[in-house]
């Protein structure tokens, strides 16, 4: 899709639904609804024929880059509520067996390194969270969320101070919505 005039479309395809209401632009689909701000002085977003519009005034290079993002996130909120968004934390343990479950809304880790009291992370109500095995499956129709309860996951597992070519002991992702992590 080629940059002209200031003016971006980006189709919704079948089965998907959008409305711009007071400068939030809100996707509907059968995985679920994504919500994003989409207010800026300088740009104006528009929903016409099973397309949305991002166009600008202007014709210079900020504000193109300015709608290529848009188009981007746009794009990001059609797959989501199309496909949705999937992370996969591979969960690894060599010193200690470490016991991972989810209750109440909240991901416990047990004998985490040998620890006596188990690690909690509250999660998100939007996002589902399975623990199969060895891994953990993050899933969201909002690419943002669904990457910020995965960062928060092996942020949970950090040992400031440890030398981590030794202590490997940890969550770490390896898939981020599709694209595997080398």
């Amino acid at each position: 899709m080629a940059v002209k005039k200031g003016e971006i479309g980006i189709d919704l395809g079948t089965g998907v639904q959008a409305k711009v209401e007071a400068g939030m632009l809100i996707v509907k689909g059968p995985k679920g609804e994504v919500k994003r701000n989409v207010s800026h002085p300088r740009l104006d977003v528009e929903v016409t024929e099973g397309k949305v519009k991002v166009s600008s005034e202007g014709k210079s290079l900020s504000e193109k880059r300015l709608c290529c993002t848009y188009r981007a996130h746009v794009r990001n909120m059609v797959k989501g509520v199309k496909e949705g968004h999937e992370y996969l934390i591979k969960i690894c343990s060599s010193h200690f067996p470490m016991n991972v479950s989810i209750s109440n809304g909240q991901l416990v880790v047990k004998n985490f390194l040998g620890e006596k009291h188990p690690r909690k992370l509250e999660l998100s109500k939007e996002v589902d969270v399975k623990v199969n095995g060895d891994t953990i499956v993050v899933t969201c129709p909002d690419k943002e969320m669904a990457g910020t309860v995965a960062s928060r996951i092996e942020g949970l597992m950090r040992r400031p101070g440890f030398d981590p070519r030794i202590f490997q002991d940890g969550c770490y992702i390896m898939s981020k919505s599709g694209k595997e992590l080398k």
